[in-house]
């Protein structure tokens, strides 16, 4: 029998399915302890220090009384500290990326993906660096500055050079005033040496979705290939830790295991990586299965409704409040809409899930991993976020200054930040008003930037921002804090 402990390096042990059972018992027998659940909400509010704003956080089982508390009062009190624990720390900024999906064979049999090798009716494709070329230079043509590559488990296929050279590849592209400034990588669990190759190819994030946290169900669902070793996927990202990665990337894919039992394992697994690595995940990601070729989501049947996903989305910033949130193009524009103020802080914005999508002019659907419900235009997005009072950020600026890992929550946790983040923000915000954006985009961003500019409290910071875009507006490109 496995004993919960979060400071393991044993998958059985930091995601122990026996405490996960005992927090959902405790979570049920005390959703309506009112003083409890009084006491927890205080506990996760911000509190203002000398050295700045902090946030304790919750655990895996306070934030799961949380999640099964039916109290509409207490969920509207969650939703709206949710909101205040975002503005502290990462204030009105939404960061933009773009997946970009180089190949889509693979090895392993999960039931749910449209990738799985058994699945004859999805044309296989995986780009040449040529073709890679084509979809970065689209993508930059966009607005694009950061992007998550993703590809099938393949060791003939996609062996870890081939992920290497696509890599060196996107950062060697410059058209016109585009780059691609970060490359956040999400590929299958592989070894140490080969993430010290990531790293020395200077990724950004490392992302692995644990797809489920439910040992018996994750293999029922990954019945063959590699995928299967639940104890070496879950173990991964202490893996890619050791390899020199800092920054990594947490999910799991909501509607294939009941919602409770993902939450208190997903919060479990960041609890873990703080124990035992003294930094949590970068970035969560709660991506909910979405209709694919040959793939149906009713066949699942734990799927979650647009209220319960909102819920989920508070309180995971809640409970890990310095860590980065992602919605991606898998959720409609009405639910982005509903979850962003809940502590969301990055999207993806026209996305395509499929192989060598962005150089078509209409969107292929034959090779895509998901259906993707939010299919609007960059440009179209980055003005929605803003008139809805978001400030669209392509700021890559931390990771270009080595503020990853436990330097970036450093800096986070104590709030000094903010002194980068909004202007940083404003500053690719120009950039993509001048080289990308259409007129009325155009027109929406000035006023936003010309507000927003005051809202800096730093009198030096704002006024050298406000330098800076006066340079960016006169042709110079590139600037950060």
């Amino acid at each position: 029998m496995f004993k919960y402990d979060p400071k393991s390096l044993t998958a059985d042990e930091f995601i122990n399915h026996g405490e996960i059972l005992e927090t959902l018992k405790y979570a049920d027998e005390n959703k309506d302890n009112m003083d409890l659940i009084n006491g927890i909400l205080e506990k996760a509010k911000p509190q203002k220090t000398e050295k700045g704003t902090i946030c304790r956080g919750l655990t895996h089982r306070e934030a799961s009384v949380l999640l099964a508390c039916e109290d509409p009062e207490v969920e509207e009190k969650v939703f709206r500290l949710a909101g205040e624990i975002k503005d502290a720390f990462y204030g009105n900024r939404i960061v933009m990326f773009a997946p970009l999906y180089l190949s889509n064979y693979c090895v392993n049999g999960c039931v749910y993906c449209p990738y799985h090798r058994g699945n004859g009716g999805i044309v296989r494709k995986k780009l040449t660096q040529d073709e890679v070329r084509a979809e970065v230079v689209a993508l930059q043509d966009m607005g694009h500055k950061r992007l998550a590559i993703e590809a099938g488990e393949d060791p003939v296929n996609n062996p870890i050079e081939y992920i290497l050279d696509c890599i060196k590849t996107i950062y060697s592209i410059k058209h016109k005033n585009g780059a691609i400034r970060r490359v956040n990588v999400n590929i299958a669990a592989t070894t140490v040496e080969n993430y010290r190759k990531l790293k020395e190819a200077g990724i950004g994030t490392y992302i692995l979705f644990q797809e489920t946290y439910h040992k018996e169900s994750y293999e029922r669902l990954h019945p063959a290939g590699p995928k299967h070793n639940y104890h070496y996927h879950t173990e991964a990202m202490d893996r890619a830790m050791e390899g020199g990665i800092d920054d990594v990337g947490l999910g799991v894919l909501f509607g294939l295991e009941l919602y409770r039992y993902e939450f208190a394992g997903l919060l479990m697994h960041a609890e873990h990586l703080e124990a035992v690595h003294g930094v949590g995940p970068h970035t969560i990601s709660v991506p909910r299965i979405k209709r694919a070729e040959g793939i149906d989501p009713s066949a699942f049947d734990n799927g979650i409704s647009d209220d319960v996903f909102a819920k989920i989305c508070a309180l995971i910033r809640v409970a890990v409040p310095y860590t980065g949130m992602i919605i991606s193009t898998r959720e409609s524009q009405a639910v982005r809409e509903k979850v962003l103020p809940l502590g969301v802080s990055q999207i993806s914005g026209a996305s395509r899930t499929s192989v060598g999508g962005y150089t078509e002019e209409e969107r292929p659907t034959d090779t895509e991993q998901f259906d993707v419900s939010d299919q609007r235009t960059l440009d179209e997005v980055v003005r929605w976020l803003m008139e809805n009072g978001h400030i669209p950020s392509f700021c890559t600026a931390c990771y270009r200054e080595g503020r990853t890992g436990d330097r970036f929550m450093a800096l986070c946790k104590s709030g000094q930040i903010l002194n980068c983040c909004p202007p940083n923000a404003l500053m690719t915000l120009k950039e993509f008003l001048c080289d990308y954006a259409s007129e009325e985009t155009r027109r929406v961003g000035e006023a936003m930037i010309a507000r927003e500019l005051e809202k800096i409290p730093n009198e030096k910071v704002r006024n050298i921002c406000r330098g800076n875009i006066e340079k960016i507006g006169a042709g110079e490109r590139d600037f950060r804090f």
